[in-house]
C-alpha cells in the first residue's frame, strides 16, 4: 500500500512545477508546523537541497510562427536528456511581475494547469535515422497552436497611430515581445489583467501529474524527482525532528537550505556557490548558546564572539542531499560491480576519489549511527556509490560549500532512473527511509558529533 510519506511527496511535487513554486510549498509547509523564529544554539546540523531541475525557458523575446503555426522561443536549462520533452503534453510555470493599482511591481506566482503546448517529433517516415537527433536551436521550438485559430479567435486590430503623449517604453511591450495569447494566460494565473503583466520568468513543464506506480505501488513516476524529493524529504525530516524535541533544551540548531541554480554551476545570489549560507550562519554563530552562557542573576554572559562563526563550524556538519543513480536492470554494465544501488532499499552515501563527493570516512561513521538510531530504534538502511574509473562522475552543492565554509561534508540521495529525464523513476519507500534519516540526524547530531574524534 502507498504510504503517506509518497502520498505527501506526490502533492508536494504536483504543487511545484518550477523552483519559485518549490520553495513556496516548503514555506508553507513550515509556516503551517509554526516555524516563526530561530532558536539559540551552538552545533548546527545542516540539510543542503536544490530545487531546480533541467528544463526548458521561455525567452525573453518568444513570439515565433512558421507555415501557419504559432510557436514559442525557449532556451535550454540546464544538462537534460532533451528528446525526452518530445510529444509530451506541456503548459508553463513561473512567476510574473505585476504592476499593482499603488504603482509598486510585483512577483506571483503563475502555473498554467492545462497543456497549451507541445513539441512534435517528425513522423518516421520522413526521417527514418537510427538515433534520434536534433537541432536544440531550431528544432526544439513547441508549438502553441494554429495562427488561423488564432486570428478568429482575436480578428487582427487596423494599426493605431502611436500617441505622442505615452510614456517611453525602454523595451517593446510584452504583447510584442510574446504572442497575446501566452499573456493572457500568464495574466489568468497570476489573477490580473494582461495589461498588468510588466514581465515574466517562465518555465516549460509536463502536465502529466506525478504518480504512484509499479505492479505493487512500490515506484513514483514523476518528473523533478532530481531534486524535489531530497527538498521534500529534507523539510519534512526537520518538521518530525521537531516533535521531541519540543519540551527539551538542545543545544544545537537544526537547519535545511533549498538552492537554486545547482545544475547550472550554484554561481547566482541564490546558488549555493554564493555567501547565502556562510552569511546565514554567521548570523546563528553569535546566538547565544544554551552551552555556552550563563545566568547571574538578570544578566546573562555570553563568551567571546570573534570566533564564533569558526567555532560553530567545527562543530557542525552538513548532508548534501542531492538524488543519486540507481542501477539501471538494461544497463547494468554502466555501473561499478560493487556499488549497484538499488530502488527502494534506502539512501545512497556518495563517494569519489576526486572529490567530486565530499563525502569521507568520518562522515560515513556519523551517518551510520543517524541511520541506526533513526525510526525509534529500528534503523533505516544505507547503500554505497562510486562511478567506474571508465566514466565520468557528476558533482553537487557538497564540495563547493565544504570548500566555501570548512564544515565537514557529506554526499548522499536517494537512488533514481532516468535523471534528467522529463520523466523520472524513484522508489516510494525512500522517501520514507530519507525522511527518517533526516529526522534522525537533526535529533541526534548533537550528541553523536561527539562520539566520532578524528586526530
Amino acid at each position: 500500500m502507498p504510504n503517506r510519506y509518497a502520498e505527501n511527496f506526490l502533492s508536494f511535487v504536483n504543487d511545484s512545477p518550477t523552483p519559485f513554486h518549490a520553495v513556496h510549498s516548503a514555506k508553507k509547509l513550515l509556516g503551517e508546523a509554526g516555524f516563526t523564529e530561530v532558536k539559540p544554539g551552538g552545533p548546527i546540523a545542516m540539510i543542503g537541497a536544490h530545487t531546480d531541475s533541467p528544463c526548458l525557458r521561455v525567452k525573453p523575446i518568444s513570439k515565433k510562427q512558421c507555415d501557419g503555426f504559432l510557436q514559442v522561443g525557449v532556451e535550454t536549462y540546464g544538462g537534460g536528456i532533451w528528446h525526452t520533452w518530445f510529444d509530451r503534453d506541456l503548459s508553463i510555470a513561473g512567476r510574473a511581475m505585476v504592476k499593482t493599482k499603488a504603482g509598486n511591481f510585483e512577483s506571483k506566482l503563475i502555473k498554467v494547469d492545462r497543456p497549451i503546448l507541445r513539441i512534435p517529433t517528425l513522423a518516421i517516415h520522413l526521417d527514418r535515422q537510427e538515433a534520434f537527433s536534433f537541432n536544440k536551436e531550431n528544432q526544439l521550438f513547441p508549438i502553441a497552436g494554429l495562427i488561423a485559430a488564432e486570428l478568429n479567435r482575436k480578428p487582427a486590430q487596423p494599426d493605431i497611430p502611436k500617441d505622442s503623449n505615452a510614456p517611453f517604453q525602454p523595451l517593446k511591450v510584452l504583447t510584442e515581445r510574446h504572442h497575446p495569447a501566452i499573456v493572457e494566460e500568464i495574466a489568468g494565473a497570476a489573477g490580473v489583467k494582461p495589461g498588468d503583466v510588466v514581465d515574466f520568468e517562465a518555465l516549460l513543464y509536463d502536465t502529466q501529474k506525478s504518480v504512484i506506480g509499479g505492479i505493487n505501488n512500490e515506484l513514483i513516476f514523476s518528473a523533478r524527482l532530481d531534486n524535489l524529493m531530497m527538498s521534500f524529504c529534507s523539510v519534512i525530516g526537520l518538521l518530525e525532528a521537531i516533535k521531541p524535541r519540543e519540551d527539551e533544551e538542545d543545544s544545537s540548531i537544526s537547519l535545511v537550505s533549498l538552492f537554486d541554480h545547482e545544475e547550472i554551476g550554484s554561481k547566482s545570489a541564490q546558488g549555493a556557490d554564493s555567501n547565502l549560507l556562510p552569511s546565514v550562519i554567521r548570523r546563528l554563530s553569535v546566538l547565544p548558546c544554551s552551552q555556552g552562557t550563563h545566568q547571574n542573576s538578570s544578566k546573562i554572559i555570553s563568551p567571546d564572539t570573534s570566533t564564533a562563526y569558526e567555532q560553530t563550524l567545527s562543530t557542525s556538519f552538513l548532508v548534501s542531499a542531492d538524488m543519486a543513480h540507481g542501477v539501471h536492470p538494461n544497463y547494468a554494465g554502466k555501473y561499478e560491480s560493487d556499488h549497484r544501488p538499488e530502488i527502494n532499499q534506502g539512501t545512497v552515501i556518495k563517494v569519489n576519489a576526486n572529490a567530486r563527493y565530499a563525502t569521507n570516512s568520518p562522515g560515513i561513521v556519523l551517518l551510520q549511527e543517524v541511520a541506526r538510531r533513526a525510526d525509534d530504534g529500528k534503523g533505516v538502511p544505507l547503500q554505497l556509490f562510486v562511478v567506474r574509473n571508465d566514466s565520468s562522475c557528476g558533482s553537487t552543492i557538497g564540495p563547493m560549500l565544504s570548500a566555501a565554509m570548512g564544515a565537514r561534508t557529506l554526499d548522499l540521495g536517494n537512488p533514481q532512473l532516468s535523471m534528467h529525464s522529463v520523466r523520472e523513476t524513484g522508489g516510494a519507500y525512500d522517501i520514507e527511509h530519507a525522511v527518517k534519516l533526516f529526522q534522525s540526524f537533526f535529533v541526534h547530531y548533537a550528541e553523536v558529533h561527539k562520539s566520532i574524534i578524528v586526530e
